[in-house]
């Protein structure tokens, strides 16, 4: 079983760990039927459609 030969330092470590924080936030574009924001590809969660025509029924 492998062991490592030595304690891994901090600057080790949180350098390793520091490509999540670069992380951003998702794109939101508007919805053609009711203009709020949504995530792309993704059915509006105000108006229930997508590409144009009703998927789900929005309460």
């Amino acid at each position: 079983m492998a062991v490592p030969k030595r304690k891994t330092g901090k600057s080790a470590t949180r350098s390793r760990r520091s490509a999540n924080m670069n992380m951003t936030a998702k794109n939101l574009v508007e919805c053609p039927q009711c203009h709020s924001l949504k995530l792309s590809h993704r059915v509006c969660p105000e108006c229930g459609y997508y590409n144009g025509r009703e998927v789900v029924t929005a309460e």
